[in-house]
């Protein structure tokens, strides 16, 4: 045992307890806030990026790039203006020259233009990025009259003139690239004219022309039908039809059967083979998903019925050519249109698809966090009370050293800056058993120290005055004094009738 220094010291016993101003609260609000926090901020943050993703309210208006006014796709667009009526969708119908005009609309950025029909094989493959396909909505037929003898390969051709259509058509882009093909350009022997349909039909009847080459509206079965019984008007047959469909992706090999175009007097008498590219509803990349949808509903009920050309339901189709068909429209094709849209309205279904992506977050992230609150709260409360015990195991285990005097004088005022400490804690009522458990156990530790120190008080007095069976016996009364006024103390620092306080 180490020596004592001799200085008198005051007696552990005669200390003051540290005064006791705990305070009990029905909830500890910051525990709560800072439990809650976290958890608040990431669902805030899950909440700010799926509003930012996700997109806006359809628009309420529409610009379709048609053909000439008269025109099939013109009236197919009045349709489609009907249809999106019923949905609250204003649908305004450009009238344009035809499928290269509508394509060369659609490419530029300052043309108020959404939608329109265009033709397969008129778009350059570099330059429709920007540009998406809802499907495909019909064949555009090609048909060639022409007068004289038998031609059975578009290079006997060469040197006649032929009418090719107004530029801006879909129909004088595909003649040029059929031409170009069979050896015939445009600044060789063979005058191409800019005549299309009526006007091209009745050069050819007049003999103003050799050969007409006709597509869309011009090629349909009844004016067909018309040409083919003109005296003098060949219609030429595609032999080579499945060859250019393999030559050029975006056709379609057609037959016209006996008797199409009359049954009564077989015409024609034989089997024709034609050749068809289709037309496509192509949009821009920014169209609304609901407003695709919305399309391409009103499509099926535009395109989707039996003609001479087309079985009932073949159009529209996802048949990708010039343009790649759209994600929405990949999705409409394999598992039509969402719940939302088929069990509510329109405008209600798009504003409820908007909001369940506001609802998602908090489904996934607030509902499972908040459960971890009380957790996190009770841990956050018990943690005041258990970060004590490091420091008071400290405290003990240096006590069970040979100390001295001194040392056991510095633990005890230890000891009595973690007692003060903790009798200033504010705890929720719900934790009070455990709050007064640690005071139990520092009372415990107290009374281990003072026992010790007045056991050792007694040996150094009887060591003083040489009888140590009055050491023995003055150190045995020490240590029932210091249990008696460890009691004392224990029963002093008992909080007499605290109140619970609302923070």
């Amino acid at each position: 045992m180490k020596p004592s220094d001799g200085r008198r010291r005051e007696r552990p016993a005669d200390r003051k307890p540290p005064k006791l101003v705990a305070r009990f609260v029905a909830i500890s609000w910051r525990d709560l806030a800072v439990s809650f926090g976290p958890i608040l901020i990431i669902s805030a943050i899950a909440i700010y990026v799926a509003v930012r993703l996700i997109q806006p309210a359809p628009p309420d208006t529409l610009t379709m790039a048609a053909g000439p006014k008269g025109s099939t796709f013109w009236v197919a667009a009045q349709k489609y203006k009907e249809v999106l009526a019923r949905n609250r969708i204003t649908l305004n119908v450009l009238e344009t020259e035809g499928s290269l005009d509508n394509y060369r609309r659609l490419t530029d950025p300052h043309a108020n233009v959404d939608v329109g029909f265009v033709q397969d094989g008129i778009a350059p493959s570099k330059s429709t990025d920007d540009l998406m396909s809802l499907g495909s909505v019909a064949y555009v037929p090609v048909a060639i009259f022409y007068r004289g003898p038998m031609v059975t390969l578009l290079s006997e051709f060469r040197g006649k003139r032929i009418a090719i259509g107004i530029e801006g058509s879909g129909t004088r882009e595909l003649a040029l690239q059929l031409l170009k093909a069979n050896g015939i350009t445009p600044d060789g022997p063979t005058k191409l004219l800019p005549l299309s349909g009526d006007d091209a039909a009745r050069a050819l009847t007049e003999g103003k022309i050799d050969a007409a080459i006709l597509t869309g509206d011009s090629a349909q079965p009844p004016v067909m039908g018309k040409l083919y019984r003109t005296a003098g008007v060949q219609f030429y047959d595609f032999t080579q039809a499945g060859a250019y469909a393999k030559r050029f992706p975006y056709l379609t090999t057609l037959d016209m059967p006996m008797g199409s175009f009359d049954l009564g007097k077989n015409l024609p008498s034989t089997t024709l083979h034609m050749i068809a590219p289709t037309a496509e509803l192509v949009a821009r990349d920014s169209l609304h998903p609901a407003l695709s949808d919305l399309l391409i509903e009103a499509a099926r009920e535009v395109h989707g019925k039996a003609t001479a050309l087309q079985k009932a339901g073949e159009f529209p189709a996802p048949l990708a050519h010039d343009f790649p068909i759209s994600d929405d429209a990949a999705r409409y094709y394999k598992s039509g249109k969402g719940f939302l849209y088929r069990m509510l309205p329109f405008w209600l279904a798009s504003l409820a698809d908007r909001l369940l992506v506001v609802l998602v977050p908090i489904i996934v992230v607030l509902i499972p966090g908040l459960r971890l609150v009380p957790s996190l709260y009770a841990w956050r409360v018990k943690s005041r009370i258990y970060r004590w015990y490091g420091a008071l195991i400290a405290i003990e285990r240096e006590a069970l050293n040979d100390t001295s005097a001194a040392e056991r004088e510095a633990l005890i005022v230890r000891l009595d800056r973690i007692e003060e400490s903790v009798n200033g804690l504010k705890m929720p009522l719900a934790y009070a058993d455990q709050f007064y458990v640690l005071r139990e156990h520092i009372g415990f530790v107290r009374a281990r120290l003072t026992r010790d120190s007045e056991a050792a008080a007694a040996r150094d007095a009887g060591a003083a005055a040489g009888t140590p069976d009055a050491a023995d016996s003055s150190g045995a009364g020490a240590v029932g004094r210091a249990e008696a006024r460890a009691a004392m103390h224990e029963g002093h620092a008992a909080p007499s009738g605290e109140g619970a306080e609302k923070d």
